[in-house]
């Protein structure tokens, strides 16, 4: 069992393969946090110690003992009102102003499988891989009574954590702060690891020393954001790839977020990740349920690899759902950098046939097609043919598409609307805006009220019409720009309405799954705005970066791989010089990086050389030959983007029969030293054959000695090497 139950059904212990995470209702009904790390056995409750410390509270029931302070004491929810003087899970505020709430032990409960959380994304598992440990805390004053959910998934050393709160008083209560998941270690140093960036430059890797202060991170935008990704790692400070302990906490969730990580005046530390408090005030009517979105957490002894490599089973096998979470995905041309919006029907039938006679699997139609799209600037909400400039119906084009042996994709952008369309005209109160106020615009379009789920049908209904003209193979789901104005005209209470917004396109999305099964579907926020584990329960392959420059890709990739598989890692090749950036990088290396991902291409065939094309051609038939490695194999970070003269990972089969070295260089020297890389996660002992050369190396030396690089005769070389076991 991994859960079990002690001391008369106070003391709780969950078991993973290598973790164990225990927690205890004390004699109060308090219920403190133990231990989370390596796993062991027997209570760890003599970690906590007792003192009277000044000027730390204490609750009522302790009378004259002034030595047990919640100030002090680790705990699974803090919340504020209990003299817990550090950042609250929970701020709950009632009918009379008064901000207080004291949680007590109730009850618990065990269930074989794993939770799941009404029109909320979640970790799922069989019966048979998971556990679920509920636990019942109830306000002293009879006002709220919350439910922690505790997923156990033993394999993958993943443990998953909701709330459920529930308004149980007779007046309404509004919840103005709510952390999914709070971590307390009473002792200890700490690394925080997190992932920053910007549009066109997202997850770059950031550690910082955990100080005596709060270190926050989050996104006020509405989305998880390109600037903070929804997932922080709590490490030793000597923890490196292989070796050191390490904590993650990953977002399943695709909003506006906060996560903290601090060390208190005793030298504690607490990490806590959830939802964004600014603009959130969610109100509560009596018998009313609020669920908190859920958050993944992992520990590893043996390093950083380790615990990614937690995280990325996760999502790829607990996370990402339907026909395409196990397929490989086909190789696409899309039609975005290769026409922008100036295309006409023959100019996409041209790509059609280049894309064929290459090898691609998929053409997709990128934006433009549709309402009267020629830019940026008018038809977002229109979501119709443009017959006249595609030269005849949509039917038809798909049809011809599929008659060239490819699939077909779409993109559109369902959230958004453009001043200048119909639907803007029909149904202006369908955009935020605020009352009184010319409204923000961002990429000049407006955002329309998912909160609203009027607007979420009849835009779901539009998007159907198209998709039922013929078989849509592909969904590009796009969303460019920030929610800044935030109002709902039906809404009352405006604190509810970015949270009940991202409830409202995760009913979209799930519809939308349901109808279309065997469409794949690919997240989009211009590029990687809204990279997250909620997006990915739908959407089972995310855009990574608007970024195509393969050298910005080595960084954005490998702060993406901390807490997502290759498998949902849209990454193509484009021209050069890069349309972003203007570097130019070998046909090759751009092969070598998009490889790393979904893999694909955005360019005009038509404007390549024939050995461009044959290029690309032996690319694809590669990609093919690798893609069930790249899919499934475990990732390792041999070396950092971010400091080194090169960039080197591998994916190793779970069999550990193949490995695949890739290999990027960043600087060149003259009379440059020889750069060896060491391989991680081979066979102990085995020979392994290289497929180019047929040379067998023993995997014991591959992994010390490492293997010398050839010496780069240009800027920005790549190459891969295919071992396979002998």
């Amino acid at each position: 069992m991994a859960i079990t139950v002690q001391e008369e059904g106070r003391l709780f212990t969950i078991h993973t393969k290598n973790t164990t995470y225990q927690m205890k209702a004390d004699r109060y009904g308090v219920l403190l946090h133990l231990y989370y790390g390596r796993g062991t056995e027997g209570s760890m409750e003599y970690l906590l110690t007792y003192g009277d410390r000044a000027y730390a509270g204490n609750i009522n029931d302790t009378g004259k003992d002034r030595t047990y302070s919640l100030d002090f004491l680790p705990q699974e929810f803090p919340v504020s009102g209990t003299g817990d003087m550090r950042s609250p899970a929970l701020i709950a505020e009632y009918g009379n102003g008064a901000v207080s709430c004291d949680l007590r032990f109730q009850s618990f409960r065990v269930i074989d499988g794993k939770y799941a959380l009404r029109g909320l994304p979640a970790v799922y598992a069989a019966d048979n891989e998971a556990q679920t440990l509920e636990i019942v805390l109830g306000d002293t004053a009879g006002m709220l009574e919350v439910k922690l959910l505790y997923g156990v998934l033993p394999e993958l050393d993943i443990i998953t954590r909701s709330a459920l709160i529930t308004n149980t008083s007779g007046e309404e209560v509004r919840l103005e702060k709510v952390m999914s998941a709070s971590f307390d270690r009473v002792y200890g140093n700490y690394d925080l690891i997190t992932f920053y960036g910007r549009h066109a430059m997202e997850r770059n890797f950031q550690r910082t020393p955990v100080a005596h202060m709060e270190q926050m991170i989050g996104s006020r935008r509405g989305t998880s954001s390109h600037q903070f990704n929804p997932m922080m790692i709590l490490a030793d400070p000597d923890t490196t790839e292989t070796a050191g302990g390490c904590y993650a906490m990953q977002f399943v969730w695709s909003g506006g977020f906060s996560g903290c990580a601090g060390m208190d005046q005793f030298g504690q530390t607490r990490m806590q990740l959830g939802l964004m408090q600014e603009k959130f005030s969610y109100p509560l009517m009596p018998g009313e349920t609020f669920t908190a979105p859920e958050v993944i957490m992992s520990y590893s002894s043996e390093g950083l690899e380790k615990l990614s490599n937690n995280l990325q089973a996760c999502i790829r096998e607990h996370v990402c759902r339907g026909k395409w979470r196990d397929e490989i995905r086909p190789v696409l041309l899309n039609s975005w950098e290769a026409y922008y919006m100036d295309f006409d029907g023959a100019d996409i039938l041209a790509l059609a046939e280049q894309a064929a006679l290459l090898g691609m699997d998929m053409l997709v139609l990128d934006d433009g097609w549709f309402g009267r799209r020629n830019d940026d600037m008018s038809s977002l909400g229109d979501w119709y043919v443009n017959e006249e400039k595609l030269g005849g119906r949509m039917q038809e084009l798909i049809y011809w598409v599929h008659r060239k042996g490819l699939k077909f994709g779409i993109w559109v952008e369902p959230e958004m609307v453009s001043e200048d369309s119909d639907l803007y005209r029909v149904h202006p109160d369908w955009a935020m805006a605020i009352p009184g106020r010319k409204p923000v615009r961002g990429r000049h379009q407006l955002v329309l009220d998912f909160s609203r789920k009027e607007v979420v049908d009849a835009i779901f209904e539009s998007i159907c019409k198209v998709l039922d003209m013929g078989t849509v193979d592909y969904l590009k789901w796009d969303y460019n720009r920030s929610i800044a104005d935030v109002y709902s005209a039906t809404a009352g209470n405006q604190g509810k309405v970015l949270y009940d917004y991202i409830l409202g396109l995760y009913d979209f999305l799930e519809r939308l799954g349901q109808k279309y099964p065997d469409m794949l579907i690919e997240g989009c926020s211009g590029g990687g705005g809204r990279f997250d584990a909620g997006m990915l329960y739908y959407t089972p392959q995310i855009w990574c970066s608007d970024n195509t420059d393969a050298i910005d890709r080595l960084r954005i990739q490998y702060g993406t791989s901390f807490g997502y598989p290759a498998s949902c890692v849209g990454a193509h090749v484009s021209i050069c010089p890069n349309e972003q950036n203007g570097r130019v990088t070998p046909l090759n290396t751009r092969g070598v990086v998009a490889m790393s991902g979904t893999f694909g291409y955005e360019l005009n065939p038509e404007k390549l050389t024939e050995e461009e094309k044959e290029e690309i051609r032996g690319q694809i038939a590669r990609r093919k030959q690798l893609a069930g490695l790249i899919h499934e194999g475990s990732y390792h970070r041999l070396t950092n983007p971010f400091d080194g003269e090169c960039a080197a990972w591998a994916f190793v089969s779970k069999d550990r029969n193949e490995a695949l070295l890739n290999v990027v260089n960043l600087e060149i020297h003259g009379n440059r030293p020889v750069t060896y890389v060491r391989m991680r996660g081979l066979e102990p002992g085995a020979m392994y054959r290289e497929e180019e050369s047929g040379r067998v190396y023993p995997a014991n030396a591959l992994m010390q000695a490492g293997l010398p690089m050839p010496m780069p005769t240009g800027e920005y070389g790549a190459l891969q090497i295919l071992f396979k076991r002998v």
